[in-house]
């Protein structure tokens, strides 16, 4: 892999969670706005809304650096939507990160040996 479609992993990771989290803030905040007089709704929005564009610029990115299949690139954007899916996209991206790695020094091991 290279520093490049490294990078793009990194990043989608790096907002993956904080989307998740911004988008259960968000549901909070609604029944809170719905239940008492407090109303977040729009600040949460804003943010989840910015943190949304970002992990779907980076998703992008990311799809077309790794090549992933349609199934791959379609469980990560489908990730972004489900209120908790972003922690999941981040398990997943962790280990296909690992693997990775794992596969770039077991070639660069085969080129020193041979």
């Amino acid at each position: 892999m290279d520093i490049k479609t490294a990078s793009a992993l990194r990043r989608l990771r790096l907002v993956s969670v904080p989307e998740a989290v911004s988008w259960l803030l968000l549901i909070v905040c609604s029944v809170l706005k719905r239940t008492t007089e407090f109303n977040a709704v729009p600040v949460m929005g804003a943010i989840h809304g910015v943190l949304f564009i970002l992990y779907a610029l980076f998703w992008a990115d990311a799809w077309n650096r790794t090549k992933w299949s349609l199934k791959t690139a379609a469980f990560y954007i489908v990730m972004s939507v489900l209120p908790t899916g972003g922690f999941f996209a981040d398990k997943r991206l962790k280990r296909e990160a690992e693997d990775a790695v794992i596969a770039g020094r077991a070639r660069q091991e085969s080129v020193v040996k041979g």
